[in-house]
């Protein structure tokens, strides 16, 4: 048997040459991986012993060759290759392991994608790599693909047992290789894919394996979460969090503590969100964080039973005793003090994730930021609802303007919102919400699902809807409620309508002329 190794990343690989080795197989190498073996008294030999052909061009040419492709191509079991091979003098290669120069994480670095920084990206583009993976995944019944060290183990297992390499490894190898392979030119394209590209012909999405997850919606489904890959800085979040505590996550509670890290990552100031089902029932800004938390709890606390909070701040522990008194599945923060940290760890149902930073708010949209939403046989692709603050329009159609607190007030619902399901309407009062009206198909209910949610706590408060009223009667229920200001989209057949409504209660009514739909 012959081997051929050539890989950026050489962990294990010493082991597993010299495994190799001690089997019998004529071990092959390039550049610096043989370089690495023969320091460690592994026997091997240059590539270009098989191919009688130096490298060239500083390295860039290695191993595309006639001798090699031919010797991983050739089918075994078919005597006209086989005399082809010997024609040529070239020997059949049955093992391939090649991982690839890391094209993401220098590409990466520099930010900008011209210049050095494109030439740098180029240079550590794989080629050689790419195309021996390929030629030994499509011919995987006579040549074993290689290209995770996870794997090293099993393949020696197996090459010293009697029958060898099964071929359901091998085939289970190759896809790991063309799924490699994939993934690399998923990134490559990417990053050469400019802004005003945003929906190309085709395209792939490149994925890492973060965990498997307890299970999905439902305890009969099964799930895992998977992290981007891209070239792109993603912002940290639960993707890059780490769990400090509790039973290992299900699809809910990821997706909750997703939702709820995304609400207080909306905000500059200290934020305190509680989210149940992927809705807010709970979101309050202020200075004093345990304060903070009390209002957001205040909200809604019975919906808030078995929710995941976030927190755009440390945990301090004067709010981790309150957070204690009440059931709750899951927590996402940048971090914890030691004293919150021992106290959240008293409740065993509790998932405790830290981010590790604080949310920083998403930056302008750049190419390849996209949100998916799943249909049969397809896909919904979109640019994310990331309009900057500084575009919000501020129309004041009404007789009367908003106060200053009104507006500060409108402006935090307008914020708030945008993460509620639709038809969703919300009411706060200061910068804390006291209402929310999610996933109505009507857009009366929601507010009267707010208004109901607020009680008393509506006098004096303010509404946000996240797309316009088609018919006053909203309005009208709203300022039944005691509703004082309304911040809403317009663009309303009967907007007039609206605005004599809002004008008849003397309420202030602003139109942003933008939507926030969210489904």
């Amino acid at each position: 048997m012959r081997a051929l190794i050539s890989v950026f990343d050489k962990t294990g690989i010493v082991d597993f040459a010299r495994g190799l080795a001690e089997l019998g197989v004529e071990v092959y190498s390039t550049g610096g991986t043989e370089l690495l073996l023969r320091e460690n008294a592994v026997v091997v030999k240059s590539v270009s012993e098989l191919t009688s052909f130096p490298e060239i061009l500083g390295g860039r040419v290695k191993t595309l060759h006639p001798l090699i492709y031919g010797g991983i191509l050739a089918l075994r079991q078919d005597p006209a290759h086989a005399e082809e091979l010997e024609q040529i003098g070239a020997a059949p290669i049955d093992v391939v392991v090649a991982n690839l120069y890391p094209f993401r994480e220098v590409a990466g670095r520099g930010g900008a994608r011209n210049g050095p920084e494109l030439d740098a990206a180029l240079e550590s583009l794989d080629i050689g790599g790419v195309t021996l993976l390929r030629a030994a995944a499509k011919n995987f019944a006579d040549v074993i693909p290689l290209c995770a060290p996870s794997d090293y183990s099993t393949v020696l297992d197996e090459l010293r047992g009697e029958r060898g390499v099964g071929l359901g490894i091998r085939r289970r190898l190759a896809a790991k290789a063309f799924q490699h392979c994939a993934v690399y030119d998923t990134h490559v394209a990417g990053f050469l894919r400019t802004a005003d590209e945003l929906f190309p012909n085709e395209i792939t999405l490149a994925m890492s394996k973060i965990a498997e997850l307890r299970y999905g919606e439902n305890p009969h489904q099964l799930a895992a979460f998977y992290a981007d890959s891209a070239v792109r800085q993603a912002p940290r979040g639960v993707v890059s969090s780490r769990q400090l505590h509790g039973k290992q996550l299900s699809f809910n509670n990821t997706y909750d503590l997703d939702a709820a890290w995304r609400i207080v990552a909306d905000f500059s100031v200290p934020t305190v969100a509680i989210v149940k089902h992927g809705n807010p029932c709970g979101l309050a800004c202020g200075e004093d964080l345990a304060e903070t938390y009390r209002r957001a709890l205040a909200a809604d606390p019975q919906s808030a039973f078995g929710g995941a909070i976030g927190i755009n701040r440390a945990v301090d522990g004067a709010t981790a005793r309150e957070i204690v008194e009440v059931f709750f599945e899951d927590i996402i923060a940048p971090d914890y003090t030691p004293e919150a940290l021992a106290l959240l760890e008293k409740k065993r149902d509790l998932r405790v994730m830290a981010t590790g930073v604080q949310p920083e708010r998403p930056g302008e949209l750049e190419a390849g930021d996209l949100d998916f939403k799943r249909v049969v046989g397809g896909w919904l692709v979109q640019t994310r609802d990331a309009l900057p603050e500084n575009m919000l329009t501020r129309d004041v159609v009404t007789a009367r303007h908003p106060t200053l607190a009104e507006l500060t007030s409108l402006l935090f619902a307008w914020r708030a919102v945008k993460h509620v399901h639709s038809n969703a309407v919300v009411l706060t009062k200061g910068l804390q919400l006291v209402g929310v009206g999610a996933g109505q198909a009507s857009r009366v209910d929601a507010v009267d699902i707010a208004c109901r949610k607020a009680g008393d706590r509506a006098v004096g408060s303010v509404l946000a809807s996240d797309a316009f009223f088609p018919f006053p009667d909203g309005i009208e229920r709203a300022a039944d409620a005691g509703v004082t200001a309304l911040i809403q989209p317009g663009g309303s057949i009967r907007d007039q309508e609206a605005v004599k409504v809002a004008n008849r209660h003397h309420m202030a009514m602003i139109f942003t002329h933008q939507r926030h739909f969210k489904h």
